[in-house]
């Protein structure tokens, strides 16, 4: 474990280093050495190249929503990079993505069948949480924080399934709003955003976090890989992480997703990214295209960024020793 942390913290990658002082060794955020860190993160080629085809006006010329490189998903990507938040340089990012989830068009698509709201919740979901986290959230981001509420169904998750016999919430609908709505509680005490990441909370720990209720059989494979970035997909992990921000941490009911996760463990410690959901290239080139890579994916291979978020999920669980964690706590 020392081997691992040690590596982490020494990686070239300022994100990842930030993460690991900050979650896995307790670093202050508000330190020097926390700004020092996330100063450098602005300055990565990660971030350079998430934002290397902003325009003069500082936007991202095409639709905000196109995967995975419109300015929808470079803000949960700088979001997650743990990018410093109060730049205004991505205000005009930020306003992009509003404009067109408070567009008339987009409006349109949200349907009410059977007392249900059927809407893609990880949208708006992904939005609260974006901005919140880069500290540019203005008084829309509220308002979508209100939407997700209003639309959350009574099994306590979200759906954008419009067949009128579909009553079950949907995982990759659920754990983004979940995350929104946690993030929210915390920074504003906003208690029926509290409320709601609860009733999220609820919907997945009931079935274990990939098990069916009616048979505890797993679900669906996909729920079982590891994946960096996650996007708006589920997985257990994405799960986890979703309830360690939530402050769920003791709840039995994760054990045999911890149990799984431990099982992952690569002979270094590390844990691997089991499938890429993007392919990378420095120019756009249709659907699903990240302008930058994110680690090596396969079974065998550790990434760090999958591996920071499992050991954060493991120290929030007390799955970790945490005298082994203190050790590796000197600088550099």
């Amino acid at each position: 474990m020392n081997d691992i942390i040690q590596r982490l913290r020494e990686s070239p990658d300022p994100s990842i280093k930030y993460k690991t002082f900050k979650y896995l060794l307790g670093e202050n955020p508000a330190s020097d050495f926390s700004g020092e860190l996330q100063d450098a993160i602005a300055r990565s080629p990660r971030v350079k190249g998430l934002l290397s085809i902003r325009n003069r006006k500082g936007e991202i010329p095409v639709h905000p929503y196109s995967k995975w490189y419109g300015a929808h998903w470079v803000l949960v990507a700088l979001a997650d990079l743990e990018y410093p938040p109060g730049d205004n340089s991505l205000l005009p990012l930020r306003n992009q993505v509003y404009d067109w989830l408070f567009s008339e068009q987009h409006a349109r698509n949200i349907r009410n069948i059977k007392g249900l709201t059927r809407r893609c919740a990880s949208q708006e979901g992904n939005a609260v949480f974006s901005t919140l986290r880069l500290g540019i959230a203005d008084n829309r981001t509220e308002e979508l924080a209100a939407r997700l509420i209003r639309w959350q169904w009574p099994d306590g998750g979200w759906n954008c399934d419009k067949k009128p016999k579909t009553k079950i919430s949907s995982y990759r609908e659920t754990v983004v709003p979940l995350r929104a709505l946690a993030l929210h509680a915390r920074l504003t005490g906003n208690k029926d955003s509290r409320k709601a990441a609860d009733r999220a909370a609820q919907l997945l720990l009931k079935r274990r976090l990939f098990k069916r209720l009616r048979d505890g059989k797993v679900m669906a494979e996909s729920f079982m890989r590891l994946h960096y970035p996650r996007y708006y997909e589920y997985d257990f992990l994405h799960a986890l992480v979703a309830l360690c921000e939530a402050g769920i941490t003791s709840d039995s009911r994760c054990h045999d997703a911890l149990e799984l996760l431990e099982s992952r463990r690569l002979p270094d410690g590390g844990f691997p990214c089991d499938q890429k959901l993007y392919r990378a290239a420095k120019k756009p080139q249709g659907n699903r295209t990240s302008l930058i890579d994110w680690g090596p994916a396969g079974k065998t291979r550790t990434n760090e960024f999958v591996t920071v978020d499992a050991l954060y999920v493991l120290k929030s669980f007390g799955r970790l020793n945490d005298t082994s964690v203190r050790k590796t706590g000197f600088r550099l």
